[in-house]
């Protein structure tokens, strides 16, 4: 039977994957639209149900949030250092959603466990946190920055003596389906990271032995993300879309298809959480890159940068504060 403790963080996980739908709705769509590839509520709807069916094609990445982080010790204060973890992440995820920067969901969400595991002396797995975290954070925007340079450069040589017009017509076209396969690459890692929680806290909770993830996990997880998604992330969209580079469709396509190309590589075969919004941003700018240096904003990214750097320890701050509360309740 499922106890209160559960009950809330099931409800808290669930509300943290809304959360992260709606202000990650701009990874996947931004450049979609400034470009006008597609309607606002057309690429809404696409990344919506494309998040659905990534959230369904895979696991990896949930075990590792589930068990590779922190110890999973049995009892109800397990429960709380779930709970604080969850707290610090939504907290996190509505701060930088108000103030428009796109900060990263994932990030929030391991600070948090941190934070919370911190506070009340259980066990951190440091060499997870670095091996599954840290390092893939770095690496992924390096190489989505990388990619998207080399893709826009290929793109403009294969295309250096066709018209322009048709071109721009044909890459508009072709975005639809890089979107779509950007949105599906969001919902296959992101929808995961609550899935993760879920699991953990049925671990701790003595409801299953396993980190296996039961079916109403992924089918709640996958819903909660797609109604998050339709329900858009306007601020962070302007951000994405015409701060950092003006897009053009090549320029969204190159992008799209080298970010969601890094989303599926490390989801199958590292099963690693990375974040979505660092790999697109940087491929933006990779892609940017190859107008000329001059053409990225650089200081719109490096405030961006700010936010990823202040992302895990400031949801882990919050969730520390959170454990202090809920541990008293």
């Amino acid at each position: 039977m499922l106890t209160a403790g559960l009950v809330l963080v099931v409800v808290l996980a669930l509300a943290f994957d809304f959360t992260n739908g709606f202000h990650d709705a701009a990874n996947a769509i931004a450049s979609a639209v400034s470009t006008r590839a597609l309607s606002l509520r057309a690429a809404l709807a696409l990344a919506a149900v494309m998040n659905l069916i990534g959230a369904l094609l895979g696991t990896g990445v949930a075990v590792t949030i589930a068990s590779g982080l922190i110890d999973t010790p049995v009892g109800d204060d397990a429960l709380h250092v779930v709970t604080a973890a969850l707290v610090g992440a939504i907290v996190w995820n509505l701060l930088t959603w108000y103030f428009g920067l796109p900060s990263s969901s994932s990030h929030a969400l391991v600070g948090g466990l941190v934070g919370a595991a911190l506070a009340s002396a259980t066990t951190v797995h440091w060499t997870g946190v670095l091996e599954k975290v840290v390092i893939p954070m770095v690496v992924s925007p390096v190489v989505g920055l990388l990619l998207g340079y080399v893709v826009m450069t290929a793109i403009m040589w294969g295309f250096r003596n066709a018209n322009a017009h048709r071109a721009g017509r044909l890459m508009r076209r072709a975005q639809v389906f890089s979107a779509a396969s950007l949105a599906l690459g969001h919902g296959l890692q992101d929808a995961q990271k609550s899935m993760g929680v879920i699991v953990l806290a049925l671990v701790v909770s003595g409801h299953q032995d396993s980190y296996s993830v039961p079916l109403w996990v992924i089918v709640a997880c996958a819903l909660a993300l797609a109604l998050g998604t339709y329900s858009g992330g306007l601020r962070i969209m302007r951000t994405l879309g015409r701060r950092i580079f003006h897009l053009t469709p090549p320029h969204g396509f190159a992008a799209e298809l080298s970010a969601s190309s890094v989303l599926y590589l490390t989801a199958f075969v590292f099963h690693a959480p990375i974040s979505t919004t660092h790999v697109i941003t940087s491929a933006v700018m990779g892609v940017g890159a190859t107008t000329r240096r001059s053409a990225v904003r650089w200081s719109v990214a490096a405030d961006i940068a700010k936010g990823w750097v202040l992302t895990l320890p400031a949801s882990a701050v919050v969730a520390a504060a959170a454990y202090g509360v809920v541990a008293l309740v």
